[in-house]
C-alpha cells in the first residue's frame, strides 16, 4: 500500500512538471511568434515556409493555404506535408528554435 502511494505521488509530480513545461513552452511560443511578426526584414523563402508549417501545426490550424497564387499554395501545402508526422508540441519547439536561430544571426 505504501509503495502504491509513492508511485501515485511520483505520477502526480510528473504531471505537474509536464503542465509547467507545457505552460513555459506555450509562453515561449507566443513570444517567438510575436518576435517573428515584428521582424521587418524579408525572410528567406525556405525559412518562411518552415515557420508557416510549424505555426499551422502548433496551432492545429488545418485551413487551406489562402494565397491568390497557386504556386504559393503549392509550396505551403508541401511544407505542411513535410511535417505531418510531428506533434503539436514538437512543432512549437521547432518554431521556437528556428525563430531564435534566425533572429539571433540576423539582428
Amino acid at each position: 500500500m505504501l509503495n502504491s502511494i509513492k508511485k501515485l505521488e511520483v505520477v502526480k509530480q510528473s504531471l505537474q512538471n509536464f503542465k509547467m513545461e507545457q505552460s513555459n513552452l506555450d509562453t515561449e511560443f507566443d513570444i517567438a511568434v510575436k518576435s517573428i511578426n515584428n521582424h521587418k526584414e524579408p525572410f528567406p523563402a525556405d525559412t518562411l515556409l518552415k515557420l508557416y508549417a510549424y505555426y499551422k501545426k502548433a496551432t492545429n490550424d488545418y485551413s487551406r493555404p489562402g494565397s491568390s497564387k497557386a504556386i504559393i499554395n503549392a509550396f505551403k501545402t508541401n511544407a505542411l506535408f513535410q511535417i505531418e508526422n510531428i506533434s503539436q508540441y514538437e512543432a512549437k519547439r521547432r518554431y521556437i528554435a528556428l525563430a531564435k536561430k534566425y533572429l539571433l544571426y540576423r539582428t
